[in-house]
């Protein structure tokens, strides 16, 4: 049995401009559950992705959609700085939301992803 990774991917959020069109597709295709929750003052709306990794949709101005995988960390801060040491650009400084804390990074040979470390 291989050994489980330190630092799992536990969230996945795709990033579209036609959320009602994305919702619709992914619900119907996969049986994938949307479901618009409150969090602080604002709502989000949640993917119910399955197998225990939660996932969610934004409307955003962009020409193509994309799929913005979490990967939980102990530290935000510091595994943003490690990031930028190894070459990656911080495209979203560590910030804190209601659940928990977050940045974006670009890698870099392309592609981005978030570090998230929630809150106990």
């Amino acid at each position: 049995m291989a050994p489980q990774a330190s630092n799992p991917i536990v969230h996945l959020e795709l990033h579209t401009e036609n959320l009602p069109r994305a919702c619709g597709f992914y619900t119907q295709l996969f049986g994938w559950r949307a479901e618009c929750v409150a969090v602080g003052s604002a709502s989000y709306l949640a993917l119910g992705l399955g197998n225990g990794i939660e996932g969610g949709v934004v409307e955003r101005e962009s020409d193509t959609a994309l799929w913005l995988p979490y990967v939980q960390v102990d530290s935000v801060h510091a595994v943003t700085e490690r990031a930028q040491m190894l070459g990656g650009s911080v495209q979203l400084a560590p910030r804190e939301g209601p659940a928990g804390w977050r940045s974006v990074i670009a890698a870099p040979s392309g592609g981005d992803f978030a570090l998230w470390q929630r809150k106990n």
